[in-house]
């Protein structure tokens, strides 16, 4: 009974640890914003995440639509926080169903991010 108990507990976190995996590697959608970095901050109590907000303005003097985003590469978080308050677009991917909110808060995660000139 107890080697069923630890085969079927050993089964669980497998198929647990498979479908994170999954979730953190398979992408639902890509794609770029532009917009304006309103902030950009490192979070959480026991996994810290960078957590950001893009202001997407359409017109200037118009109010926006904001785009939640996490980032997982310090890289790339350090060159939002030196271009913050300055026009960027955000190369992303969309990763649905991820288990914990230790991997990040929102479903979009920013992979490269440049200043944009116009």
């Amino acid at each position: 009974m107890l080697k069923v108990a630890i085969g079927t507990l050993l089964s669980i976190s497998v198929a647990a640890a498979a479908f994170t995996w999954a979730a953190l590697h398979w992408t639902y959608s890509d794609g770029q914003r532009t917009g304006y970095v309103q902030k950009v901050t490192r979070k959480g109590w026991l996994c810290k995440t960078w957590e950001g907000e893009l202001a997407m303005l359409t017109v200037p003097g118009t109010v926006g639509d904001k785009f939640q985003f996490t980032v997982r590469d310090e890289a790339v978080a350090n060159r939002l926080n030196v271009s913050a308050g300055e026009r960027v677009a955000l190369h992303y991917e969309q990763h649905k169903l991820i288990p914990s909110s230790c991997f990040g808060e929102t479903d979009y995660f920013v992979t490269d991010a440049r200043r944009v000139t116009d």
